[in-house]
């Protein structure tokens, strides 16, 4: 879809009557009832982003890492350079990170967007660029992104779910890359929420105190920089990243396609608050994959009401808490669809 009302308008809600259907079909299999406890709520959300009962079988789960470099940067948010966003998404495509070896164990396909990164890596088959901008300006004293840069990182998160969906995958999972990130997520989570910068703003990679509250004083002045404006898409420009709006629209486009999306950690739940302001009805095929160490996650999912499936205490990033809930998911989906009926067994 080419244009960011087209794909708006193309998410439809889910139906909670398949919800229904699911539960009753739980109550006739082979086991207590309400036994598998929060398996079934999840079966049954299945249900309803399927439109169907039993849903189908989860058999090609990928994993879209949006990547980006941040402008904010240079407020000495981040210990760590820029460099490693790009040798990073270098270590994707090598299969040698964190994410790969878990989405290997999960049977998760991995792809890669250059959102924007500052310094683009080598052409890779895993890797598609939007080529936009190489990373956002500083949040800190003006607008990240104008308003025709963030929709066209929207569009492009978008194009790449459905080229991921036309080749077969039937879940998405969300992942993120970019030195910094946690700072526009803090500021995103803040503005949807209408929690303070102290609340939702984290120790990221493990900053030391004096770097944190630098952190939380950035957050807070870019929301003061913004002001009072909660329009969406200008909300989602000003204080977010290309990988938060390319994450967005992974979220939309899998929502028009009726295919589950599985949300890591603090980077991604700021990204879906985006996609469901611009887009409520995206919430119902949303699923927290686990609860990052980081508190804007918390206060993300708490807005967004969604329980997390996992909570490792977890705070990498890259998508690795959605990929160890796809298991999870997928015996969702098995249970109803194998699981024998009292009936069946002569009950």
């Amino acid at each position: 879809m080419n244009d960011l009302a087209t794909l708006v308008e193309a998410v439809e809600p889910v139906e909670d009557r398949f919800a229904l259907m699911a539960d009753q079909r739980h109550s006739g299999l082979a086991k207590p009832q309400g036994s598998l406890g929060r398996l079934e709520t999840l079966a049954a959300q299945l249900a309803t982003i399927a439109r169907v009962c039993p849903p189908p079988a989860v058999g090609n789960p990928g994993l879209i890492i949006a990547a980006g470099d941040h402008g904010v940067h240079a407020q000495g948010v981040s210990p760590w350079p820029q460099e490693i966003t790009t040798l990073m998404v270098e270590s994707f495509c090598a299969g040698r990170a964190s994410a790969n070896a878990i989405a290997s164990a999960c049977g998760v396909r991995v792809m890669v967007l250059d959102a924007g990164i500052a310094k683009p890596p080598a052409d890779h088959p895993v890797i598609r660029t939007a080529g936009i901008m190489n990373g956002t300006r500083d949040l800190h004293v003006e607008p990240a992104m104008t308003v025709d840069e963030c929709t066209a990182a929207i569009l492009a998160g978008a194009a790449l779910a459905d080229r991921m969906i036309d080749t077969g995958a039937d879940l998405l999972a969300l992942g993120d890359m970019g030195i910094a990130n946690t700072t526009p997520s803090a500021a995103l989570i803040a503005a949807f929420t209408g929690q303070s910068a102290d609340l939702v703003t984290g120790r990221g990679t493990g900053i030391d105190d004096r770097t944190l509250d630098l952190k939380k004083t950035v957050v807070a002045d870019a929301l003061a920089r913004h002001g009072e404006d909660r329009d969406p898409l200008r909300t989602l420009a000003s204080l977010g990243g290309l990988e938060h709006a390319a994450l967005a629209g992974v979220a939309l486009a899998a929502a028009a396609r009726r295919v589950p999306v599985l949300l890591d950690g603090v980077n991604t739940v700021a990204a879906a608050l985006a996609a469901v302001a611009l887009c409520p009805d995206v919430l119902g095929y949303l699923i927290a994959g686990h609860r990052s160490v980081e508190p804007g996650a918390s206060a993300g999912l708490a807005h967004l009401g969604l329980e997390p499936i996992l909570d490792l205490e977890l705070r990498l990033g890259e998508g690795t808490g959605a990929l160890l809930a796809v298991p999870i998911v997928r015996s969702a989906a098995a249970v109803l669809r194998e699981v024998a009926g009292l009936d069946e067994l002569g009950a």
